[in-house]
């Protein structure tokens, strides 16, 4: 499996939250589609705490939007691993 830059770092929580590190076969295509959905969600968990943008007036309803985009690429991420490793 490709080496995560600096392996002895803690994993980000978009790195758990795609299970980076669990790719038995070693597949390279399963490896980039995790690092691309793990920086997308580190991105979203990021925007969970920044301020809000000018004119922003719900900080809920922006939170509630940012974690549904995190649980929806959690999913599209297992679809995307499950079409490049479809064997049947």
């Amino acid at each position: 499996m490709p080496e995560i830059q600096g392996a002895d770092r803690k994993l980000t929580f978009g790195e758990k939250a795609v299970g980076l590190t669990f790719n038995p076969s070693n597949d390279l295509d399963v490896q980039a589609i995790k690092e691309a959905f793990a920086k997308t969600i580190d991105l979203c968990n990021d925007a969970l705490t920044a301020p809000l943008k000018p004119g922003m007036t719900d900080n809920n309803e922006r939170n509630r939007m940012l974690k549904v985009a995190i649980t929806n690429a959690q999913t599209a991420q297992m679809w995307a691993v499950k079409a490049v490793t479809w064997k049947y």
